[in-house]
């Protein structure tokens, strides 16, 4: 039982620990457990728009796919041009003392690889991640985001995921929650018990 706190204590790390690429951005931060968690949403969400595919392992792929970061830290793309990770090795050491690693080392292996359907998607929903953050931070004015959104999309592979990341192009990031411009911004609450509303 040791082993499996342990763990649970490691998954925390991803909390802490800062996706690194934004310094170079020039804005914007996030944590490895942030992304994970969105990608996880969107590998959800890409799996409706395909067929035949093993949900199960897309989500647990997009659940792991990050994990070995607890222990290596974020290479963003400037820092894999000077630094090697041995990634292998970290995943190793991480699932070999639970009962359930190879679970884990076998959704880590298969992301990496990419060859199946599933590990596409899960790749593409780790892209429309990033595609989702930068579209995100150009509508807040980073004059950036465009050029890193251009490359992000050349990364996509599958259908949904391209006809995604368009949409994500063409809609404000603030739309889902403000595009009923009503009295509601101007009375709040107030307002629309005002005119019989709840």
């Amino acid at each position: 039982m040791k082993d499996i706190v342990n763990f649970l204590f490691e998954v925390g790390m991803l909390q802490k620990t800062p996706r690194t690429g934004f310094q170079f951005l020039g804005s914007g931060c996030e944590s490895v457990a942030e992304h994970i968690l969105r990608t996880i949403f969107i590998g959800y969400t890409l799996c409706k728009l395909e067929r035949d595919i093993d949900e199960s392992r897309v989500l647990k792929m997009c659940l792991f796919h990050d994990l070995p970061e607890a222990r290596t830290g974020d290479m963003n793309y400037v820092n894999k041009k000077y630094v090697t990770v041995d990634e292998g090795k970290a995943v190793r050491e991480l699932t070999e003392t639970l009962f359930f690693g190879k679970e884990i080392s076998s959704c880590i292996n298969e992301f990496n690889e990419g060859k199946t359907k599933e590990a596409r998607i899960v790749r593409d929903a780790d892209q429309l991640a990033l595609i989702l953050q930068l579209k995100e931070y150009g509508d807040l004015g980073n004059k950036y985001s465009k050029e890193w959104i251009a490359f992000a999309i050349q990364r996509l592979r599958t259908e949904g995921a391209r006809e995604t990341a368009e949409q994500i192009l063409e809609t404000d990031s603030s739309d889902w929650w403000f595009q009923e411009k009503d009295d509601w911004w101007i009375n709040g609450d107030k307002g629309r018990k005002d005119n019989g509303g709840g």
